[in-house]
């Protein structure tokens, strides 16, 4: 699989506010507001572009990955970057998940070095989970908000 990193641009964000996962997955649908694609187009998001010229997935790093719940619980405290990632419904459940993270990884490395990666994630995710640990994720915070409850992985390089 190959994927290009492209800046977000508003074509991308809009694509992206309109995608629809099956349940229990609807819980990641996002909702077209103003707001949501300013944030889309805040320069931390990115768009990863496989050869059919499709929009396979983003990323973002930094303040913009983090669950707000997050913040009161404490688990944003370390000197850490955080990650954040979502992949097209389209492309979901058919064996990508690890190259997609892996280059992922690879990109917020090259830009932020050795420094530990942080990501958040809901508790019913296990497959998501699972390829986190197979990543070298390892669980660190549980934070709950009204709607769900998350896990704070983190990676570090050894």
């Amino acid at each position: 699989m190959e994927l290009n990193v492209y800046n977000m641009n508003e074509q991308r964000a809009i694509q992206i506010l309109n995608w629809k996962y099956d349940p229990p997955y609807d819980f990641y649908d996002n909702h077209y507001t103003d707001e949501a694609l300013e944030e889309l187009l805040d320069s931390s998001y990115y768009a990863l572009v496989n050869t059919k010229n499709e929009l396979f997935g983003f990323f973002c790093a930094g303040k913009s990955a983090q669950v707000p719940v997050g913040h009161a619980k404490g688990a944003y405290e370390e000197n850490l970057v955080d990650m954040g990632l979502g992949m097209n419904p389209r492309m979901v459940g058919q064996g990508s998940g690890t190259e997609f993270c892996s280059l992922i990884i690879r990109l917020i490395r090259k830009k932020y070095g050795n420094t530990p990666i942080c990501l958040t994630v809901a508790t019913f995710k296990a497959r998501a989970i699972h390829l986190y640990e197979k990543l070298g994720f390892e669980k660190e915070n549980e934070v709950k908000s009204e709607r769900a409850q998350f896990i704070t992985m983190v990676r570090r390089e050894v």
